[in-house]
């Protein structure tokens, strides 16, 4: 019986490789019992590194699958090949160029991209499992870890405010004030600057307070609404936010989004410089 030679795979990629590698091995997969030495070479920059490979493909009369996003690299890892009769499979070029023409629009040639769209897309979901694990002070321990911090009295918009920040990356953990119970005392290790305190206007939170009552179907005369109760809960996160000396959002007329991007603007200068 006739003994099959593993054929040699230079897997070329001006990033990580991943792509190449992924769909050369799943070509493989379609030829059952197959098998082949994959060698991958990342980060190829220069003419150099495509000479190396080349080097040794016409060595070993290996296959040689690139994805590389610079047409001249891809130009000249395809002559090489061709000179040297061996063959060269170009996974993205031709896919770029279809493109190219689609968009009307040049490419930005700039490898690893993809990547890097995965990196922000897995941080999103990150700072969004953050904000609802550490959301309403159920852990006082997010707030050591928070990039910033929520503080109001119940309906000052704190948990949309926490998800949306989310959505920008933020890691954000929110702690409701009430009177009757001290705040935890992560609260004061933290820098004032990351700690944001949302207020309102006695009479708009009452009307908040009223509805948010009515659509539970509860009396809206209990003390959660009274103006009396309301003004004492407003006067004790005064007293807290003095103390903790941090910046202060007025929320009354303030739209989620509205109050969100005076937070990213406190972020920008006092905390990411």
């Amino acid at each position: 019986m006739k003994k099959v030679i593993e054929p040699i795979i230079y897997i070329v990629s001006d990033s990580v490789g991943e792509t190449a590698d992924l769909v050369t091995k799943a070509a493989i997969s379609q030829f059952n019992g197959s098998s082949a030495t994959l060698k991958r070479f990342p980060y190829v920059e220069d003419y150099s590194h495509i000479d190396e490979v080349i080097s040794l493909a016409k060595v070993t009369r290996g296959l040689i699958v690139y994805t590389l996003v610079v047409p001249e690299m891809r130009h000249y890892i395809f002559e090489q090949a061709e000179k040297e009769n061996l063959c060269a499979i170009d996974l993205i070029g031709p896919l770029m160029d279809k493109f190219q023409a689609l968009y009307g629009k040049t490419p930005l040639y700039e490898p690893g991209l993809v990547r890097k769209l995965d990196e922000e897309y897995f941080k999103k979901v990150e700072a969004i499992e953050f904000a609802v694990k550490y959301d309403d002070g159920r852990d006082p321990r997010g707030i050591l870890k928070a990039d910033i911090v929520l503080v109001g009295i119940s309906r000052t918009s704190k948990t949309p405010l926490s998800q949306y920040l989310a959505l920008k990356r933020i890691k954000v953990a929110n702690v409701p004030l009430v009177p009757e119970v001290d705040p935890p005392e992560e609260l004061f290790q933290i820098s004032a600057k990351k700690c944001i305190g949302l207020k309102i206007s006695p009479e708009k939170l009452n009307d908040i307070r009223k509805e948010r009552l009515k659509s539970l179907g509860l009396n809206d005369q209990a003390s959660y609404a009274n103006i009396e109760r309301i003004k004492k809960e407003i006067e004790y996160f005064d007293k807290i936010a003095r103390k903790i000396n941090c910046k202060v959002i007025d929320v009354t007329h303030k739209a989620v989004e509205e109050t969100a991007n005076t937070i990213l603007d406190h972020v920008q200068k006092n905390i990411n410089t």
